[in-house]
């Protein structure tokens, strides 16, 4: 009897035990899924941008079937975790972002990512912006070329220890500049990360976002703040000079929406410029199945979001959208290895 007893115990823990690997695979297949959730970071998270996460998550529900729900945040690290773990599906990150969900778990990978007016990963570029109030310009020239020299001992603005444009490719460029003198040799990012009577700045502030940082710079709370174009291009425009170049001067516009509607009319000027990988939208593998995989890449690459004026805007609109329509921009697949230059920032 007791010999009987434990072989049918053993037959009911192998047969749970199939259950719930049957179970596991299906979850993690992303085959039974009837909802696909898309993480986006603070920077797209606002109510302005409402349409044209919907308008993405619309085309996604008609080819599909599926339910799209859209996890706005308010903190970098939320949006990251939230791929890395599996409580999202998709996600639209920062290249350094990106990195990190992979580093966390291998199963996430890039789907898609924006390229340049060529149509191509070519010129898939966005920047990097140093930026000062208008008024300060002159601490931060050396003749007439600008020079970042005069940041050190400054309140500083970074958007996130997260953020690719708004801390990584910043941060980097500061410490290469500055290590090269006596005093700052040994300068290091994480020097960066916190200010003080000691530290590298006097003191360090982050926005949590790229519109906080350039707020913070423009209701006074930083001397210097780092941000990137697309993420403010919304609130602001050119009122002197040419377009991603030191020394250009933008100006917050007069109907800017939150976080700007406080800082309308400030104007502040560029003191360093840098090209930046655009942001990828990525997937986690394992909820996601390799069917639908192959399906939302054609959605996203298809002529129905290239030709959608609420995803790609046109220059001459007033929508507040995701991406600027000025010739040929679409979203086109990506590989992970295409990543690497700014893996490359942290060895």
């Amino acid at each position: 009897m007791k010999k009987s007893f434990l072989f049918l115990l053993s037959l009911v823990i192998l047969f749970v035990a199939g259950c719930s690997s049957s179970a596991s695979s299906e979850e993690g297949s992303g085959e039974d899924k009837d909802t696909i959730t898309i993480a986006w970071l603070p920077n797209e998270s606002g109510a302005d941008l409402t349409e044209a996460r919907d308008a993405i998550g619309k085309v996604i529900e008609e080819k599909t079937g599926k339910k799209v729900e859209h996890q706005t945040t308010t903190d970098y690290i939320v949006a990251i975790e939230a791929v890395a773990n599996g409580n999202a599906d998709m996600a639209f990150l920062g290249a350094q972002g990106y990195i990190e969900a992979k580093n966390k778990n291998d199963k996430v990978e890039p789907l898609v990512v924006p390229t340049g007016a060529s149509g191509t990963l070519e010129d898939a570029v966005y920047y990097s912006w140093l930026a000062v109030e208008k008024g300060n310009i002159d601490e931060y020239k050396d003749g007439e070329a600008f020079a970042i020299d005069n940041i050190q001992g400054k309140k500083f603005s970074f958007v996130s220890n997260s953020s690719t444009s708004g801390f990584k490719v910043p941060s980097t460029g500061i410490v290469e500049y500055f290590s090269q003198k006596d005093d700052f040799k040994d300068l290091t990012a994480e020097d960066l990360l916190e200010g003080g009577d000691d530290k590298f700045f006097s003191e360090v502030l982050y926005g949590g976002s790229h519109q906080g940082s350039a707020v913070n710079l423009l209701s006074g709370k930083a001397d210097v703040a780092a941000f990137c174009d697309t993420c403010v291009n919304n609130y602001v425009e050119l009122a002197e000079g040419d377009v991603n170049r030191p020394g250009a001067v933008y100006k917050v516009k007069a109907d800017a929406a939150e976080p700007f509607n406080t800082v309308v009319g400030k104007e502040f000027q560029l003191i360093s410029v840098t090209p930046v990988l655009n942001a990828p939208f990525v997937i986690n593998t394992e909820n996601i199945s390799e069917e639908l995989q192959a399906q939302l890449k054609e959605i996203m690459t298809s002529d129905e979001i290239t030709n959608n004026e609420k995803v790609f805007v046109p220059e001459d609109s007033e929508f507040s959208g995701l991406f600027k329509k000025t010739a040929d921009e679409r979203l086109v697949e990506v590989e992970d290895k295409w990543f690497d230059p700014i893996r490359e920032l942290s060895k």
